[in-house]
């Protein structure tokens, strides 16, 4: 008897280690640069991810227009904006405006790994919002104009509807990436953005 008691304690120990680690992990990384409002705000991938196993919010204040900050959203087509010496092989994202066309559905999210493209755009409004998947998850870049100031909220949301240990584990990964990237573009936006 004592030996089924012990294990059913040793049982419910481990059981609340996974999820207190879990929820520790999708708390620390679920969040970064964001508002309370921000997060309950909707954003395009709400819509194309109903129920999502993981939902992550990233965002920084860019000192410039809206205007100024759209082409550097638009142009994570053509580089990832992070970590370059790991997410592109070294490569160095460009840190000048090539001049685009406007993104367009369909066409490639992103590219990373020295040039290779990733992802799908699913949704676009010109100069507000830019959405695609890539790789199981479903992120939308929205800019937000703040009222009388020539700022710009520049948020991101993550959305994914896989497994719960796949979720946790992107959380913490795109919390650094993301993290990043929003940081170059913002510096990016605003270097360009001065007199």
């Amino acid at each position: 008897m004592n030996a089924i008691v012990s294990q059913r304690r040793q049982y419910h120990r481990h059981a609340c280690v996974r999820i207190g680690l879990g929820w520790c992990l999708r708390v620390i990384g679920d969040r970064w640069g964001v508002t309370l409002a921000e997060t309950t705000r909707p954003y395009p991938c709400d819509d194309l991810v109903p129920d999502p196993v993981l939902q992550a919010w990233r965002g920084v204040t860019v000192h410039a227009t809206p205007e100024r900050v759209w082409p550097w959203v638009a142009q994570i087509r053509l580089a990832p904006y992070s970590y370059d010496s790991i997410d592109n092989l070294g490569r160095r994202s460009p840190q000048d405006l090539r001049g685009l066309p406007e993104p367009v559905v369909g066409e490639s999210f992103t590219a990373a790994l020295g040039g290779h493209r990733f992802g799908r755009i699913v949704a676009i409004e010109s100069g507000k919002h830019l959405t695609g998947t890539i790789m199981g998850a479903v992120i939308s870049y929205v800019l937000v104009p703040i009222d009388d100031v020539a700022h710009t909220r520049l948020l991101m949301k993550l959305v994914t509807a896989g497994g719960r240990m796949t979720a946790t584990l992107l959380t913490l990964g795109d919390l650094i990436m993301a993290r990043r990237q929003l940081l170059n573009l913002k510096a990016l936006a605003e270097r360009t953005a001065a007199p």
